[in-house]
């Protein structure tokens, strides 16, 4: 798992890292490695042109610096000082030794026009809100790729926020640790780079799953493994208004796993008809044992799709409650009276759902959101959204940043309820086992598109394939 921690405990290991450390010498380090990736950017270096946008704060001086190191590679390197005042004394001191340029707000337009890349060293993890007049000025006239010093300047470093003028940066090169911004506002951040400066730190504040962590807990079959080994997956989905969330929910769940999938409503022979390995029935008093239930999408948050709640809920497995579901529960808090307290239960509210279940969306803190939501109703919680947020009751928290935004369409929703509950039924933690299914769903999505807009039917039919990267990546 890739860790995220909070700019607070970095700063804060920053601080006892300094204080062991020669004066100016972390700074040096972190500035090296950005120059290593500007030269990158650049190809081949020598007589390219590089404008630095320059803060007060410490950004600023590992973009000085950075240019210090350019200038070694026969870069030309003009800085731009938004406060000239403020300028890190020691980074523009070596920067002028080297040779670079030095112009006014006043003067900059033209350099920055004329660059090849430029570099975001405007403000740094300390910072919050938008950018300020005078820098946002600047960002009509950036033409060339922009490489961000720690984080995209105007973007809130611990939400990923974005609440007005903000650098839009194409690869984003962040020290000693990764940020909460690095997973939350992937457009804004582009490619991340992580340089180790030797922090110390503990248990991260979030998490990212990556494709080892996924392939080490999907249920695949070994040699003594049958259909009910794996989990038996029960799909309460469907009515005959809507058939299609009853076709693709249980659809995902028959590609997820080779374990059995037992289908209960009302499109049973459509159903049925579409995937003839799975078990239907009408009703979920009828479906037989299995070791976990999705249910909601499609059901309708009328009686009829209460009264099937609540008999999923009291079944004693775990429960994964999608769509009309979570809005029923919102509701009626009393249907989760059925609900055994030591049975897993995931939700996985969008945010209008997840409005319903808290009284208000999310906010811009969507991480904290979900935890406050975790909490309240003792249950796994996987806000949905362009980036997909999974927190657990005991204040764990994970983020899927997604690969495009090719899963913003009608019934995406349904195929991610049929992975997760396909998971669960195999025995994987809640959390993980959300997580995990965040991860396939969007996978599968980017296969699917290539490129190009698809539809939860595509996404279905690419989560063999998702499977199949993932086992590749794990060999």
């Amino acid at each position: 798992m890739q860790g995220i921690w909070t700019t607070e405990r970095i700063r804060a290991a920053e601080r006892k890292l300094l204080a062991v450390t020669p004066d100016g010498a972390l700074m040096r380090k972190a500035a090296f490695g950005l120059s290593v990736h500007a030269a990158k950017m650049l190809g081949a270096p020598s007589g390219r042109r590089v404008t630095l946008l320059v803060g007060s704060g410490d950004n600023g001086g590992d973009a000085l610096w950075a240019g210090f190191f350019l200038r070694k590679r026969n870069v030309a390197v003009t800085a731009v000082l938004l406060n000239p005042d403020k300028a890190h004394p020691q980074g523009l001191a070596a920067l002028k030794r080297a040779g670079g340029r030095v112009v006014p707000v006043a003067d900059s337009p033209q350099w920055i026009r004329k660059a090849d890349l430029v570099i975001d060293g405007i403000v740094g993890i300390s910072a919050r809100g938008s950018l300020r007049p005078d820098a946002a000025s600047l960002l009509e006239h950036i033409k060339a790729p922009v490489l961000a010093v720690d984080l995209p300047s105007g973007v809130d470093p611990d939400t990923g926020a974005i609440d007005g003028p903000a650098i839009t940066a194409d690869r984003t090169v962040t020290f000693g640790a990764r940020k909460p911004v690095h997973a939350l506002a992937p457009a804004a951040c582009g490619e991340v780079f992580l340089v180790d400066l030797g922090l110390d730190l503990e248990d991260p504040d979030l998490v990212r799953l990556e494709a080892e962590d996924v392939a080490a807990c999907w249920p695949i079959p070994g040699p003594s493994d049958d259909k009910y080994t794996l989990g038996v997956t029960g799909v309460a989905a469907g009515s005959a208004v809507y058939p299609g969330a009853a076709v693709l929910s249980a659809g995902a769940a028959v590609y997820a796993t080779s374990g059995m999938v037992r289908y209960a409503g009302p499109a049973a022979d459509l159903v049925r008809s579409r995937w003839p390995e799975i078990i239907a029935t009408g009703s979920v008093t009828d479906a037989g044992r299995v070791q976990s239930w999705v249910v909601g999408p499609g059901i309708g948050t009328g009686h009829e799709g209460r009264e099937v709640l609540a008999t999923v809920l009291g079944a004693g497995v775990p429960v994964c409650a999608d769509a009309d579901a979570t809005t029923l529960i919102a509701q009626h808090s009393d249907v989760l009276d059925a609900r055994d307290p030591d049975t897993p239960l995931v939700l996985t509210p969008h945010d209008r759902e997840f409005a319903r279940l808290m009284g208000s969306e999310p906010g811009k803190d969507r991480v904290a959101a979900a935890r406050a939501c975790a909490r309240r109703y003792d249950a796994v919680v996987l806000l949905k959204g362009h980036c997909t947020v999974v927190a657990a009751p005991d204040g764990r928290a994970m983020v899927n940043t997604p690969r495009g935004s090719w899963l913003a369409t009608p019934g995406s929703g349904d195929v991610l309820s049929g992975l997760i509950g396909a998971v669960l039924a195999a025995g994987v933690d809640p959390w993980l086992a959300s997580g995990a299914a965040a991860y396939v769903h969007s996978l599968a999505g980017e296969l699917a598109a290539a490129g190009a807009p698809t539809s939860s039917s595509g996404i279905l039919g690419a989560i063999s394939d998702a499977l199949r990267t993932l086992h590749w990546r794990k060999s």
